[in-house]
Parts: C-alpha cells; structure tokens; sequence
C-alpha cells in the first residue's frame, strides 16, 4: 500500500504484472524486519484500560470506579442522512446502556505504538540520501503498530475484559473483524472528532505510559501509533457519521462548551452546510 500497489497479499506475489516488483518489495521488507527484531531498532508500548460507562443522549460517561461520579465524557456524532427503511441513524453511543437502564456497562481505550526509534533511523536513511529504506522504515513500523493493536484488541476481548473469552477465530477472520466489538479511533469516520482523543490521553496518561504524544492537531508523535475506543456490544458496528446538519453542530457545540466555529472547524469535513451562511 505505500507503494500503491494495489493488490492482496499473497496473490500480488504471483501477479503477471506486479509479481516481480512486488516480490522483491515483500524481500526487501521481510530481510529489514529481521534487523529491526535483531537490532532492536524499534520499540513498541501501548496502555489499555476499561472504565464504568453509561450513555446520557448522544454522550457516553466515563464514571469513578464507584459509579457515584462522572470522571470523563466521550462526545458523539449521530447520522442524520436518510438511510433505507428500517436502518437507524447511529451514534456510537447506542452501543452503551442508558443510565435509566438500570445496566452497568463498560467502555475502553488505548493507545500503542510501533514507532519509537523509528525518527532515527529515518533520519539515518535520508542522511545517507536512502529514501527508499526510509520509507521502509515508517511502513513496517505502521504494520507493526496495526498489528500491536490486533493483537491488544484480543487481548483485552478475551483475557483483560473477557467479553469473549471463548473466542476462536483464524487469521482470515480477525482480519474479517468476525469478533464481537469494534474499536473505533478518533478522527475516522465513526468518530471524526480528533480532539476526543484528549479523553483517551487523560484517562489512560498515555504520554507517561506510551511515550505517544499528541500534537495541537491531536496528531499522534510518533506516527506509527493507534488509539480508539473499545466497545463490546455483540451489535456494535463501523459506520461512517457523514454530513451532518447545523443543529446538530450546534448541540455538539454546547456539549463541548466550544464556540460554534471552533466545533465548525474541528468537524468541518462533517459539515453539511458552509460555515458563516
């Protein structure tokens, strides 16, 4: 993919066209993979934790571990495009039990990366005018940090919340996400809003954990870092918010204490409507 090659491994390998080029990217790649593991070049770090939730409207609470207070809260877009009869305009947190529901329910987070040390030997490849293994460089370590949260997400489904603990899925299927659960991250399209990533941060202390850390965009340094949500509901689903109206903009607005053009900014790709009309 960071070539733009577009094909699915492994049959690319055997592609009439993009075979050979193809393979020796697949080589070239597995024999730095071995000197990153043999060399120690990067290192992985992630957090994870499961908190008291409840779902008030649109918003999702993070409680004490009591329950007597709210600690944090996670702020949610909804769908308002016309859908087919029958299909619910989503917000994610449908996928959290109301507090009048008299249900306790969980939501997490994390964050992990694969990049650190990744700077330096970037910066040790371009320096000897290699912008090809430098390149390399920042794909493996997004693989690996993909793959770190993979495998961080059965982690926590089987063994850390053990919402599934009897889980048994081959490869195809985590790929094929057959689980139970999603994992949505701040800034993608079932939750475009980057700056609830300052919820995941303070939660977990993911700068003192990780070593990730955020910019003013709420870009995450290094680059080769995921961060999301957790949720368990067995209907819970990927979906992307799409346009959104000006009303709902301005509730969004109130509910993160913003001026409506600071929220116009932040979900401006969302935005139904031209700002200032």
């Amino acid at each position: 993919m960071s070539w733009e090659m577009k094909g699915r491994y492994p049959d690319i390998l055997n592609d009439p066209n993009k075979g050979p080029e193809a393979r020796k990217l697949f080589d070239d790649a597995q024999a730095m993979l071995r000197k990153i593991v043999d060399e120690k070049w990067l290192t992985a770090s992630g957090v994870a934790g499961i908190f008291p939730a409840e779902r008030v409207g649109d918003d999702i609470h993070i409680l004490s571990d009591d329950r007597s207070e709210t600690v944090n809260t996670i702020h949610n877009l909804r769908q308002q495009t016309e859908h087919r009869k029958g299909v619910p305009n989503r917000s994610l947190a449908d996928f959290v039990a109301p507090k009048d529901s008299g249900k306790p329910d969980w939501v997490g987070g994390f964050a992990v990366t694969a990049g650190l040390g990744s700077t330096e030997q970037v910066m040790q490849f371009k320096a000897e005018h290699d912008d090809y293994n430098a390149i390399m460089v920042e794909a493996i370590a997004d693989r690996l940090a993909e793959s770190f949260a993979e495998w961080l997400h059965k982690h926590v489904r089987t063994q850390l919340w053990a919402h599934s603990q009897n889980e048994t899925l081959d490869n195809a299927e985590l790929i094929g996400e057959k689980y139970d659960g999603i994992r949505p991250a701040p800034g993608y399209p079932a939750c475009p809003e980057h700056p609830e990533k300052d919820a995941i941060w303070t939660l977990l202390d993911v700068e003192a954990n990780t070593g990730i850390e955020l910019t003013d965009s709420r870009a995450m340094w290094p680059g080769a870092a995921v961060s999301g949500w957790y949720f368990s509901h067995p209907e819970s689903r990927y979906f992307v918010v799409g346009r959104i109206a000006k009303d709902q903009v301005a509730d969004y607005a109130e509910r993160q204490g913003w001026e409506m053009h600071e929220a116009e900014r932040w979900i401006g790709p969302n935005l139904g409507y031209e700002p200032g009309g």
